[in-house]
């Protein structure tokens, strides 16, 4: 939406990050805590962005000074303090002061975000250097000092006075581009000598900020270089350098570095002004950049609020407003054009918008990426979406809320956390690791029940420690050898040590603090079911591995007898073993070299354990997830499941829970209930286990118990297939947290009615085989079928389309790996094939070679024997198919399609999460334009501009609703047609809009009635449906259906009994019932209206008896009156309007006169038929009242079915529809073709601001009442 104007604005501020109302945490250099900016998500997650072999390079304590540990010949250069700096040096002598610098980090971003409001310019700054060519710079810049080894420079057009013609067009260059010159106009460069290529290592908005560059750059740096011989080693020395500096400033003051709250506000009245949002639009941040329109980029602020992102420019005399609201963003992602290298494209159905210049664009774009998120998933998804706690409130989020939600997605998946894990700090420390005789360097993440950690190297060591699992954690002596150590023991007996913690003092009473949390809700948990006296298994992650405890002597005994006492108590015997123990013994026979092999393997595990540990905590390695990829032994998959997901750590949490889960559930019937009977004897019918009741009745309990607990999602299919795996491997209270884990954590939003979680990676799949596989993308264009025949592939994890012992590997790889593992897979399948795909001919062939090839994924290791695959498409090959073995082809999607990261997969899901949601409304947007468009004559575009519209008026009442919920009137589980409903004011705001009956004060009124009349279910909402029939009456229905239109809004149920009574009677001239009903006209000629309406009574009283419709029942005097009124405010400001008033006036007086005849006929010819004989002798006398004749005789016969009072005054619809046919004008204004279009397009421009305007204006109301009470 965009609107010109021409007044003049001034110009905002940089970007400033809304002050947070949180009261400050802990500030340290190594730790990072929610009251101050999370570790950057866009740095590889979860290591740091700077190595630890650097660590001299990078001051690890505010102040400290510079090191280095490049080499020079002779002596290394003395420390001396930087930039930024506030502790003085080791040395001797005192350092010069400091200026106290900001640092730029990657791409010349300001890691610092305070802002200059009205054209000032930032602190000064060191830059990440980058080269640039002298020859070309000195046309822009001027040289100011030089020495040796480095330049200052001053932007031409800065400080001359603007007198000259070339600083002039350089200074109108850099406000067009928004250039970082205009804000920082000084720089220093590092010259090469020799070399025309120089790098710029600082900018400063003033000659005094960039003479304190300079200055240290004399005292500490200048002597220094004399000592290299090597101009390389030169550039790679100052280079080092400015980075440590930089990494210092980056890692210390993102706590110091808060916004100015006056300039926050400053900005925040500039947000409000412009565009006149309600207050409970919040703004979150705002940042200087341009908007490019075609070629020509427009410099000025753009603004993100929680619900629209909002620009704002004022240039050479014109100003630009673009509102578009995140519910509307179509993609949003960071793109090149031709003239700029880094801008972000926000597409939405109408365009594509590109912003550019940032000074940080990479946390400008995270923002966006995350309120986009939040706001579709909020609006769009919120059948299963849940926020998190400090994000449920819209008008509470600010920037630092969004950015930790960002880290808390990252870690919990990186992990595979549970959902409600909140991150607390994030600690750069180093691991003892036993295996490999060393500290690991790595960093610590703490939440509210997990110590968790990662190595710097990806894929070298993850450690997860349950807090449930920690005996105790300790401060252990600080050495020179073993710096600020702590010790964290765990119940195996187990203790690990962790050395190098900033703060570590508070680090450990935190710690301390969640683990008697932990610990003391552990025990109310337990009191609470022996209070109950059911006595459940106690399990803990320590024993799952049995034989392996040497910590926990009785432990199988004491859970073998609390398991036999629940089994007792529960009227529901649960299996206590897996199902692969009581159904895979026989047909094992003969299988020598399938049992040797698995022995290798756990040979080979047993060895793994005893040097990684066996327990949930054990080291995470490359070498585990080698011996996972190879296949888990049969006798440890189930066990593994359990640790790898973490469902143990569930499992030991909720004892008893999945008995009382159990016993809720079973017996009850619903549509769930019903679903899973239906599916429970497809779950792998060919596996014996799933022939007997024994198994049908594990899984019936399972799936039961799981509907039960997690309602909104209920019971989906395919979830069948993956809990029978389960119970085939695990024990059914085992398998049921299982299932937990991969329906909530593991594989989020894909079982639901809608699976967008399995459609959001569908997308992802198709981007990462454009990425990886071009030569087929290239080939396929439509990668919507790949994509479709994934779909399984993702919803049962290759179980339903592979053989039954070779899926079994890739579930392996998926509770190790997540959803990665599948990706690869999926990958390496669809390379394996790629020549076939790319001769295929069609879709079927595709999807024929495909499930040909995955029938023949054998596993010839598996000492199970082979089970048919009876979800298989093709039984019968018409020729020989190679076969394939599955440890070949997951070993080949570790090698070549491996290096996928979590984090990237977690991005790229945020982008595509954006589109599918957007699919998803677009087909509700076509199947109901489908189902409405026989029943209305709209034009199919009109209609569909009109259902924007409406969508849109839903929407708005969901960004600032204060009354009701809203976003509960938005149900995706709904039919499409209902999936959104409006409010009566919301329908009143879209009447004044698009109805072509405008009348004055008036429309309110009316437009109440229209909604009454349309609410026929009485529940206060209506759909689109009722919007559209409604206005393809008003706009294109025969004059007889609008008059009914307007006679139904004026009858009962839309006018009710309080209108009718607060309404008095018109008293105007023109309703006097006495006027003659012989009109003259203009010309002198007179009109008999007496002859035209006894025929019209005697044409309509014969339709009437051939009818067959259901009768409109009359109206009273009362409701006859606000008809007319309606009438005259209709036609307000009309061309014809006089012509109009004066007949409306004829026929009201003709109405009222026949309501009067028929009042008295009532009243008077029902008891007397004297009165009768009088009233026809009457008529009979005179021809020209003969009409009155007739229109007794017709009401008397309607008295005598019509419900009404003896001796009220009425008038049906049949005579007002004659009375109006009466008057040319009458006609020709209903009967004139009305445009909806225009009506349409002015709806567009006008929806915000009649809604931002009526808001407004209603706080400023209560406001006013609040100061005068």
């Amino acid at each position: 939406m965009e609107t010109e104007a021409r007044h003049y604005t001034g110009t905002a501020a940089f970007t400033i990050q809304q002050p947070s109302r949180r009261p400050p945490a802990i500030v340290s250099s190594g730790i990072w805590t929610p009251s101050r900016p999370p570790p950057d998500p866009g740095q590889r997650f979860p290591h740091s962005s700077d190595n630890r072999s650097s660590r001299s390079t990078t001051p690890t304590t505010p102040n400290s000074p510079p090191t280095t540990q490049t080499r020079i010949r002779g002596r290394a250069p003395a420390p001396h303090s930087a930039p930024g700096s506030r502790r003085p040096a080791p040395s001797s002598a005192p350092p010069p002061a400091p200026p106290g610098g900001r640092a730029r980090s990657e791409g010349g971003d300001v890691s610092g975000r305070r802002g200059i409001a009205g054209g000032g310019g930032p602190d000064e700054m060191w830059l990440k250097p980058e080269e640039v060519l002298l020859k070309n710079a000195l046309k822009l810049w001027v040289t100011q000092k030089s020495s040796g080894y480095f330049v200052l420079q001053r932007r031409r057009g800065h400080g001359d006075g603007g007198g000259r013609f070339t600083g002039r067009l350089v200074g109108a260059l850099d406000a067009v581009l928004d250039s970082n010159a205009r804000v920082a106009p000084f720089r220093i460069l590092l010259q090469v000598p020799g070399s025309q290529v120089y790098s710029a290592i600082a900018c400063g908005a003033t000659a005094e900020e960039i003479n304190q560059h300079w200055e240290w750059l004399e005292q500490n740096l200048l002597h220094t270089l004399s000592v290299f011989d090597n101009k390389e080693d030169i550039v790679s020395f100052v280079k080092g350098k400015v980075k440590a500096l930089i990494a210092e400033e980056t890692s210390s003051k993102l706590a110091e570095q808060e916004e100015d709250p006056e300039k926050f506000r400053e900005a925040l009245v500039k947000f409000e002004s412009r565009f006149n949002f309600p207050e409970a639009e919040k703004l979150i941040t705002y940042y200087s950049c341009c908007c490019w329109k075609g070629k020509v980029p427009r410099q000025g602020w753009l603004y993100l609020s929680i619900n629209h992102l909002c620009f704002y420019s004022f240039f050479l005399g014109k100003e630009l407003k673009l509102i578009i609201p995140w519910v509307e963003v179509q993609k949003l992602e960071r793109t090149s054009n031709v003239f700029m290298t880094d801008t972000v494209r926000v597409t939405t159905p109408n365009k594509e918008r590109d912003f550019s210049t940032f000074l940080n664009i990479a946390e400008a774009f995270r923002i966006m990426e995350q309120l986009a998120d939040v706001t579709l998933r909020r609006l769009l998804d919120n059948e299963i979406f849940e926020l998190d706690p400090g994000l449920q409130d819209p008008t509470q989020i600010t920037k630092r809320d969004l950015e930790a939600r960002a880290q808390n997605e990252f870690f919990r998946a990186f992990f595979r956390l549970p959902r409600k894990e909140k991150l607390h700090e994030v600690v750069d420390c180093s691991l003892w690791t036993p295996f490999s005789r060393c500290h690991t360097v790595g960093r610590m993440y703490t939440s509210d029940s997990y110590i968790c950690f990662a190595s710097k190297e990806n894929g070298s060591c993850n450690v997860i420690i349950p807090l449930r699992e920690v005996i105790s954690i300790e401060k252990m002596e600080d050495t020179s050898l073993l710096p600020n150590p702590i010790i964290v023991s765990i119940r195996s007996k187990t203790a690990f040590q962790f050395i190098e913690l900033k703060e570590r003092d508070a680090l450990v009473e935190n710690l301390l603090q969640r683990l008697k949390e932990v610990n003391s809700s552990n025990s109310v948990h337990c009191n609470n079911l022996q209070s109950k006296n059911q006595n459940t298994p106690v399990f803990t992650s320590t024993c799952v591995l049995g034989g392996c405890e040497p910590g926990s002597p009785g432990m199988e005994a004491a859970q073998s007898k609390d398991r036999s006492e629940c089994d007792k108590e529960s009227s529901y015997l649960l299996n206590a073993e897996a199902l692969r123990s009581d159904f895979h013994q026989s047909g094992m026979a003969g299988l020598d070299f399938g049992k040797s092999r698995e022995q290798i393997k756990e040979s080979l595990w047993d060895d793994h354990f005893v040097e990684y540990g066996r327990t949930v905590c054990m080291f995470r390695t490359e070498k585990i997830r080698k011996l996972v990829a190879m296949g888990i032994p049969e006798s440890l998959r189930g066990k593994l499941w359990l640790l790898f997901s973490d469902a143990v750590t569930d499992l030991a949490s909720h004892p008893g829970y999945y008995v009382h889960l159990v016993e809720a559930s079973m017996g009850k019937c619903c549509m769930v209930t019903e679903e899973i009977e239906r599916d429970l004897h497809r779950s792998l019918p060919e596996h014996p286990a799933f022939q007997s009741e024994t198994g049908i009745a594990a899984l019936r309990r399972v799936l039961t118990a799981y509907a039960h607990r997690n309602p909104k999602i209920g019971y989906c299919q395919s979830m069948n297939i993956l809990t029978s795996v389960l119970l085939l491997y695990a024990k059914e209270e085992e398998a049921f947290w299982l299932l937990v884990a991969v329906c909530e954590r593991m594989l989020p939003d894909y079982f639901n009615h809608r699976v967008i979680g399995a459609q959001v990676d569908q997308s992802v799949f198709e981007e990462l085989i454009k990425e990886q596989l071009p030569e087929l993308a290239e080939h396929m264009k439509d990668l919507t079928t790949l994509a479709s025949i994934s779909l399984s592939w993702f919803l049962t994890l290759f179980l339903s389309i592979m053989p039954l012992e070779s899926a079994v590997n890739v579930v392996d790889c998926f509770f190790y790996d997540g959803i990665k593992a599948i990706f690869q897979l999926g990958l390496a399948i669809l390379e394996a094939n790629a020549v076939d795909l790319c001769n295929s001919k069609d879709d079927g062939q595709a999807l024929m070679i495909l499930s040909r090839f995955l029938e023949h994924v054998k596993n010839e290791e598996s000492p199970l024997p082979p089970i048919g695959n009876h979800h298989a498409f093709f039984s019968d090959d018409q020729e020989a198919t190679p076969v394939t073995e599955i440890a070949n082809l997951i070993h080949d999607s570790y090698e070549k399609f491996g290096d996928h990261s979590v984090e990237q997969i977690e991005h790229m899901r945020y982008k595509h999460r954006i589109r599918v949601l957007q699919s998803h409304e677009d087909t509700t947007k076509q199947n109901v334009l489908r189902v409405v468009i026989p029943d209305v004559s709209i034009l199919p575009e009109d209609l569909e501009e009109l259902y924007d519209l409406f969508k849109r008026e839903h929407l708005i009442r969901c960004y600032w609703d204060t009354v009701g919920p809203a976003a509960e009137r938005h149900d995706p589980s709904r039919p499409y047609a209902e999936q959104y409903r409006i409010d009566a004011q919301q329908f009143t705001n879209l009447y004044k809009l698009v109805s072509p009956w405008t009348c004055g004060e008036h429309t309110d009124i009316l437009a109440e009635r229209t909604f009454r009349l349309l609410d026929e279910n009485m529940d206060h909402l209506i759909e689109f449906k009722g919007l559209a029939s409604c206005l393809d009456v008003m706009y294109n229905g025969e004059m007889n259906e609008k008059i009914k239109f307007l006679y139904k809004l004026h009858i009962p149920p839309a006018l009710t009994e309080d209108e009718r009574e607060s309404q008095s009677p018109l008293k105007n001239p023109l309703l006097s019932t006495s006027r003659p009903l012989v009109i003259g006209k203009s010309n002198g000629d007179a009109v008999d209206y007496q002859k035209q309406l006894k025929q019209m009574l005697k044409d309509l009283a014969k339709e009437k008896d051939t009818k067959a419709e259901k009768e409109l029942p009359k109206m009273s005097q009362r409701e006859f009156i606000q008809f007319c009124k309606t009438l005259y405010s209709m036609f307000h400001e009309d061309p014809e309007e006089n012509d109009l008033y004066q007949a409306i006036a004829t026929v009201t007086t003709l109405l009222l006169q026949i309501g009067e005849v028929g009042q008295r006929s009532i009243s008077l010819g029902s008891g007397s038929d004297e009165f009768s004989e009088d009233l026809q002798a009457q008529a009979s006398a005179s021809d020209h009242d003969a009409v009155f004749s007739d229109t007794v005789k017709t009401l008397q016969r309607d008295s005598q079915s019509s419900p009404v009072t003896e001796g009220d005054w009425t008038v049906s619809f049949e005579h007002i529809l004659a009375s109006l046919l009466t008057e040319q004008s009458l006609v020709n204004f209903f009967e004139k073709p009305l445009e909806l279009k225009p009506k349409l397009e002015n709806a567009k421009l006008n929806q915000y601001s009649l809604k931002t305007n009526g808001m407004s204006c209603q706080s400023r109301s209560e406001h006013t009442k609040l100061n005068t009470q």
